[in-house]
C-alpha cells in the first residue's frame, strides 16, 4: 500500500519546467561560444585561416542551441559593452523572461577579450546574430543585421576576414530571398563581387559568383547568368561546397540553352561531390539530372529513384519517367497534372513541357518495331492524338523520326501506310563501333583529371640558376683559383 501511495504522490506532482533544461544548457553553450573566440582571437594573431575555419564549423554545431539569453551574453563578452557595435547588435535581439537572463548574466560575468575587439570577432558576432535572427524567423531584422555587417566589411581588408565575409555574403542573400526581394540587392552584389576581385578574396569571389547565379536565376534572367559566369575571372576552387552550387546552376544554364550532354555531366558531377548530410541539394541535382536524361532520350536506372532518403521526393519524377519509357501520352499528360503544383515549384514544368516530343517518338519507335506495316490512322490513334487532323499530324511525326533516325521506315502516301523495314544484326552496323568509343573517351578523360589532380612538391634542387648567382659563383671560383696559384708560388 505505501508503495501504491508513494507512486501516486509521485504522478501528481507537477513536471519541471520547460525552460529548466535549456537554463542548464545555458552555460555550456555559453562557455562553447567562448572558447571559439578565443580560437578566432588566436587564429587572427597567428594569421592561422584554418582556425577560423575551424570555428566557423564549431557554430555550425551550436546553432540549434542559441538563445536570446545566450547571444546577449556572448556580445557583453566578446564586444565593448556600450560599443556602437555592441549596442547595434543587442538592438537587433529580443529581450526574453527574466529568470532566463539572470541565469546567463550570472555566468558571463567574466571579462571580455579585451576593450577593442578584433575585426574577426566583430564580424564573428555580426553572423552570431544573423543566424539567431534567421533561425527564430525574424527576416525583416535579419536584413538590416545583415545590411550592417556589409557595410562594416567594406573597410575591413584582411585575409583572416575572408572565411567569415563568405558566410556573410551567403546570409546577406539569404535573408533578402527569404523575403523575395533579391532584386535589390543585385547591383550591390556586383559590387561586392569586384571588390573581392580587387582584393584577391578568391572564396570571396566564389561565394559571390553563385549568389549573383542564383539571384538571376531566381528570376528567370538565363542569359544574363550566363553573360557572366563566362566573363568571370577563373580559378582554382577553394570550397567544395560553393564549387557543387556553381556545378548546379551551371547545369541548369545548360539545361534551358538546349546544352544537354554538357548539363547532364555538371548536374551528375554536383551530385557525387556534395556531401551527404546535404540531402535537399542533392535531391534537386537528382530530380534536373533525371529531366536531363530523359531530354537526352536516356531512361534513368531504378536505382535513381531508391536512393536513401529520396525515394519520396523523387516519386512524381519516377512516374514521368515510367510514362516517357512505355511512349504513353496520355499517361504523361495524367501524370503532369497530376504532380502539376510540384513540377512548378521545382521550376522544371517547362522542361517537361518539352518532354512531349520524346513521348511521342519513344511510341512511335515501340509501334515500328512491333508492326511490319501499319496505317497513320492506328498510328495516330495508339499515340492517342487528340488534333483536329490527327492522320496528317501523324505522318508529319513520322516523317520527321524518319529523318532524324529515330525509326528505320517508309511512307507509303498512296495507301497511308508506314512500312518498317526488317531489323538486321546490331552488330554489322557501326553501333557496337561508337558504343566503345565513348567508354574509350570517358576513361581517358578519367585519366586526364586524375594527372590534373595530382600535386607535386616544388623541385628547388632543380630550379635553373639566375644570371647574377652564375656570376657570383664563377667569380668565386676566380678568386679561388688564384688564391690557390699564389700559394703554390711562394712555395718555389
Amino acid at each position: 500500500m505505501t508503495q501504491d501511495v508513494e507512486m501516486k504522490e509521485a504522478q501528481q506532482q507537477p513536471p519541471p519546467p520547460s525552460n529548466s533544461v535549456s537554463s542548464a544548457a545555458a552555460p555550456f553553450t555559453l562557455q562553447h561560444l567562448k572558447e571559439i573566440a578565443s580560437l578566432i582571437e588566436s587564429g587572427a594573431y597567428l594569421k592561422e585561416v584554418r582556425w577560423i575555419v575551424r570555428a566557423v564549423r564549431l557554430t555550425i554545431m551550436l546553432r540549434r542551441k542559441l538563445r536570446a539569453s545566450i547571444v546577449s551574453a556572448f556580445l557583453g563578452f566578446a564586444l565593448t559593452p556600450g560599443s556602437d557595435v555592441h549596442s547595434k547588435l543587442s538592438s537587433f535581439i529580443p529581450k526574453e523572461e527574466e529568470h532566463d537572463m539572470d541565469v546567463d548574466t550570472a555566468t558571463s560575468g567574466a571579462q571580455g577579450l579585451g576593450k577593442h575587439p578584433l575585426p574577426e570577432l566583430e564580424m564573428y558576432c555580426y553572423m552570431l546574430v544573423l543566424i539567431f535572427l534567421i533561425d527564430q524567423k525574424k527576416y525583416n531584422e535579419a536584413k538590416a543585421c545583415s545590411s550592417a555587417s556589409i557595410a562594416r566589411l567594406k573597410n575591413i581588408n584582411r585575409r583572416t576576414v575572408d572565411v567569415l565575409a563568405s558566410r556573410l555574403y551567403f546570409y546577406y542573400s539569404y535573408s533578402y530571398e527569404l523575403t523575395d526581394s533579391l532584386a535589390e540587392i543585385r547591383g550591390k552584389l556586383l559590387e561586392l563581387h569586384r571588390m573581392a576581385t580587387l582584393r584577391r578574396d578568391e572564396l570571396g569571389q566564389e561565394t559571390l559568383l553563385n549568389l549573383l547565379l542564383r539571384n538571376y536565376l531566381h528570376y528567370n534572367l538565363y542569359d544574363q547568368a550566363e553573360k557572366l559566369r563566362s566573363k568571370a575571372p577563373r580559378f582554382e576552387a577553394h570550397s567544395n561546397q560553393q564549387f557543387c552550387r556553381y556545378l548546379f546552376y551551371l547545369g541548369k544554364i545548360r539545361t534551358i540553352q538546349l546544352e544537354y550532354t554538357d548539363a547532364k555531366e555538371s548536374l551528375l558531377q554536383a551530385a557525387r561531390k556534395a556531401p551527404v548530410a546535404a540531402r535537399g541539394f542533392r535531391i534537386q541535382c537528382n530530380k534536373w539530372a533525371i529531366i536531363v536524361r530523359l531530354l537526352l532520350g536516356e531512361i534513368p536506372e531504378r536505382t535513381v529513384f531508391m536512393q536513401k532518403g529520396m525515394k519520396k521526393a523523387l516519386t512524381p519524377y519516377f512516374e514521368l519517367t515510367n510514362a516517357v519509357r512505355i511512349g504513353d501520352l496520355e499517361l504523361f499528360k495524367t501524370v503532369a497534372e497530376k504532380f502539376s503544383t510540384t513540377f512548378s515549384s521545382d521550376r522544371t514544368h517547362n522542361l517537361i513541357v518539352r518532354l512531349r516530343h520524346n513521348v511521342i517518338r519513344t511510341g512511335l519507335r515501340n509501334i515500328s518495331i512491333a508492326y511490319s506495316r501499319i496505317s497513320l490512322a492506328d498510328v495516330a490513334r495508339k499515340l492517342r492524338l487528340d488534333s483536329e487532323n490527327p492522320v496528317a499530324d501523324a505522318e508529319s511525326i513520322v516523317a520527321k523520326a524518319i529523318r532524324d533516325g529515330a525509326i528505320d521506315a517508309t511512307i507509303d502516301h498512296a495507301n497511308g501506310w508506314m512500312v518498317s523495314k526488317e531489323t538486321g544484326d546490331v552488330y554489322s552496323t557501326n553501333e557496337p563501333q561508337f558504343a566503345f568509343n565513348s567508354r574509350i573517351a570517358f576513361c581517358l578523360n578519367m585519366h586526364n583529371e586524375a594527372v590534373r589532380a595530382l600535386r607535386f612538391p616544388p623541385n628547388s634542387h632543380k630550379e635553373k640558376e639566375s644570371a647574377e648567382k652564375r656570376r657570383e659563383r664563377q667569380q668565386q671560383e676566380q678568386e679561388l683559383a688564384k688564391h690557390i696559384a699564389e700559394e703554390d708560388d711562394d712555395d718555389f
